[in-house]
């Protein structure tokens, strides 16, 4: 059987994924591209799989068969998919480890994605989203993320008690600000930590410095900042390797 209509209510229903509000509601996502949807199924999140008409399916799970106009519809590639996978956000559980990313406010999906995909390379233990991140599981971060979203704990939540979960796993708390702050080599490091990132282009807010225990920041020569993904690229490797 194959559904033709982009007005099927189970295909309506998983073209609101493209929406935060929706994903939250139905506890479900779109991935698009093969090898992400192959990451999925690897971590068991894959809850559906949908192939186009007349397209193999390269997956040994059974599929939703659609018509070309109803995979444009839930695309949101500029070139056609043959396949789109549904996966079922993870539930919230306890985090355990030493070593942690939060974010707060940062809002490009580009930065949020490659922040996760870095964290997962350097084998930190989750990364943690304030209110006003860009959502995880929007098209753009996972594909930024190439598949880490997979594979390390992404938690959502209000900063006050994302901070309060790391110091209760016993770590400190290190604030990137380019105020009241030392250079990384001059900065004694815990055994175990989270590396405070902020906004792209306000950084992190009064009331997220005041929750740090220790204000950081990278020795530069010719401008002030970096971009916050690279920011966080530098410092998490420094925190790894020193």
């Amino acid at each position: 059987m194959i559904i033709n209509s982009p007005e099927n209510s189970r295909i309506k229903l998983y073209a609101k994924l493209k929406q935060k509000k929706y994903r939250d509601q139905y506890g479900l996502f779109l991935v698009e591209e093969k090898h992400l949807i192959q990451e999925a199924i690897n971590a068991g999140m894959l809850d559906t799989l949908i192939i186009r008409e007349n397209v193999d399916n390269p997956f040994d799970r059974e599929a939703l068969i659609v018509s070309e106009g109803v995979m444009k519809k839930l695309s949101e590639n500029v070139s056609l998919n043959d396949c789109i996978g549904i996966c079922k956000i993870p539930e919230r559980k306890k985090i355990t480890g030493t070593s942690f990313i939060i974010l707060e406010n940062v809002q490009d999906p580009g930065n949020v994605g490659t922040i996760i995909r870095t964290a997962y390379s350097l084998g930190y233990d989750g990364v943690f989203l304030s209110r006003g991140c860009a959502s995880p599981y929007s098209h753009k971060t996972i594909q930024s993320s190439q598949g880490a979203i997979f594979h390390i704990p992404v938690i959502e939540g209000e900063l006050e008690e994302l901070i309060n979960t790391v110091r209760k796993q016993g770590c400190r708390v290190y604030a990137t600000t380019l105020d009241s702050s030392h250079f990384l080599q001059e900065t004694d490091k815990s055994d175990k930590y989270a590396i405070l990132l902020g906004n792209e282009g306000q950084g992190l807010s009064d009331k997220a410095t005041g929750l740090a225990d220790e204000n950081i920041k990278i020795e530069m020569r010719n401008f002030e900042s970096l971009n916050v993904a690279i920011a966080m690229g530098i410092t998490a490797y420094w925190f790894k390797h020193n």
